[in-house]
């Protein structure tokens, strides 16, 4: 199916694939995985032909179709679902065939034309082209699209909806190699489940880009793993790779210490006896055998990423507490009747399709945006720490993230200052240069880094994992988990949530309300409440 053969990928001058050769089966599900920079994407523009190889070739089987999702959506005035149908470039081939024929015919029939028709009639049936339209519906629901909004132009959607617009085109093309980068960053949670479901059913050819580990565990058959420019492929999901390359690299340690060892006593033995005639010949048999070892490669220890938040001066009980609350706007709340209170150390977990009002309440919650009804008190101690879901476009990108905190505390002392960053693994001169060239990880970093600084005692994280590796999300978890304020979190990554919180309010119905269950109950939830809507739609 494809096919890396001795490639190498560069940008500007730096190598991110040295010499790679891997093998990609038809049928494989693959996770790409590794450190953010490490080269992903740049490898799947290489597989679209976007960018030239610096090295060795990809091969793709012949005929082989690559669907991937479109960055850029214009401002069409065309229906959603009919965008989303021409990803199925066949059906709309056919579609257009049958019109040309069966305006001929209308003019003028012929034997070759009517036949020409009957036998695109016949591929359509065959492709089940007929219910390409009820197919397509089926899968915007899934990705958050009520039946009503299907029909309203792509031009009346936000770029987050678009993206899930290009991702419906690309999952409705009927391809043997699918690409997906990141595919769950514009989805909530609920689109996430539903998408995980849709990709594990996948027959064809799947490579994708995610540091979600649960996605990756229900997707994916075998793992990509790239590091110090080179590519590793394992068979299982995210967990056996764990496994397998702890396996790999406990071998490898044991393999390269028993080497040293003979590379010493070789060393050892030309040391003392090339000068000496009568072992003259001992020592150039030793020397030759000292080139011949292949050497086995040390372990290089990973760059850990570690961060811990400050803990809060006070810790109040409660910290905040809502009786008959509403959110939204003047004349038009979207959450009313709330009845909340958080108390230190709760971990909660929003949950609710996009566009509910989560974000809404999180802005309320922080004081961002006012509540429009009900009796709120927050505690004279409160203090709040707020990433909001596009917390980066906040950031000063001519400014350096030591600015950024000097601006913060302008009385702190710079070495302290200074400290700080080195926890959040900004070091020497990345301290002081402007963010802008910064990775979205960095930034997204750096932002963690600001909001905690102040030690609040109550955290509202609004979609924090996007840009974030799997390495930062685990650290993420770990201080989320030695923190003991309260948290709020928004996030479609499985795993952060079940490892963290404790408790999960479902955002639906204008309302929130605590759900009796964890993520798995959920997800259940979910695929009878997707159940009862197409039964629903069916009937109607």
């Amino acid at each position: 199916m494809l096919a890396l053969q001795n490639l190498t990928l560069r940008r500007h001058t730096r190598t991110l694939l040295e010499n790679v050769s891997v093998t990609i089966h038809a049928g494989q599900r693959v996770g790409v995985i590794g450190k953010n920079g490490v080269g992903k994407s740049t490898l799947f523009a290489a597989i679209r032909r976007e960018l030239t190889p610096d090295g060795g070739t990809i091969d793709l089987s012949k005929n082989v179709v690559v669907a991937n999702v479109a960055q850029e959506t214009p401002a069409l005035e065309q229906p959603a679902i009919e965008y989303a149908l021409d990803g199925d470039i066949e059906l709309r081939e056919i579609q257009t065939r049958l019109r040309e024929l069966e305006q001929r015919i209308e003019l003028h029939a012929t034997d070759a034309d009517v036949e020409a028709l009957v036998g695109a009639h016949d591929r359509l049936t065959t492709i089940d082209g007929y219910a390409a339209k009820a197919r397509a519906s089926q899968l915007l629901h899934g990705l958050g699209f009520i039946p009503g909004q299907q029909e309203n132009p792509v031009a009346s959607f936000s770029g987050g909806w678009r993206m899930r617009l290009n991702l419906a085109r690309a999952l409705l093309r009927r391809s043997d190699l699918l690409l997906l980068d990141e595919p769950t960053n514009h989805l909530d949670m609920d689109a996430a489940l539903w998408l995980q479901e849709e990709l594990a059913a996948f027959r064809g050819t799947l490579l994708l880009i995610s540091h979600d580990r649960e996605f990756l565990d229900a997707v994916c058959t075998h793992t990509l793993h790239l590091e110090r420019e080179s590519a590793t492929l394992y068979a299982g999901n995210y967990s056996q790779f764990e496994r397998q390359r702890a396996e790999r690299l406990s071998q490898q340690a044991q393999a390269h210490a028993k080497q040293q060892e003979k590379v010493v006593h070789l060393q050892s033995f030309i040391s003392r006896f090339k000068t000496h005639a009568s072992k003259a010949r001992q020592a150039q048999s030793r020397i030759k055998a000292l080139e011949r070892i292949e050497q086995v490669a040390p372990v290089l220890a990973e760059n850990e990423f570690d961060f811990s938040f400050r803990k809060p001066a006070k810790v109040p009980s409660p910290l905040i507490h809502i009786t008959d609350g509403a959110v939204g706007y003047a004349g038009a709340a979207l959450l009313r009747g709330l009845r909340l209170s958080l108390q230190p150390g709760e971990r909660v977990a929003l949950l609710g399709a996009n566009g509910v009002g989560k974000s809404t309440l999180m802005k309320s919650l922080a004081g961002a945006q006012p509540f429009v009804g009900g009796d709120i008190v927050r505690s004279p101690d409160l203090k709040v720490g707020y990433y909001a879901q596009h917390q980066l476009e906040q950031l000063d990108p001519e400014a350096s993230g030591f600015l950024h905190l000097r601006r913060i505390d302008p009385r702190a002392s710079e070495q302290s200052l200074r400290d700080y960053l080195g926890r959040f693994a900004f070091q020497g001169d990345r301290q002081m240069e402007a963010i802008a060239p910064f990775s979205g990880g960095e930034k997204a970093r750096l932002a963690l880094a600001l909001v905690v600084y102040q030690r609040p005692n109550l955290l509202l994280l609004d979609e924090p994992t996007n840009h974030l590796d799997l390495e930062m999300r685990q650290a993420l978890e770990m201080a989320i988990n030695d923190y003991p304020g309260a948290v709020v979190l928004v996030s479609h990554d499985r795993h952060l949530v079940q490892n963290v919180c404790d408790t999960l309010w479902r955002v639906a119905d204008r309302g929130c309300a605590v759900f009796d269950g964890d993520l798995d109950d959920y997800a259940a939830w979910l695929r009878d409440e997707r159940r009862k809507a197409q039964r629903a739609v069916r009937i109607s």
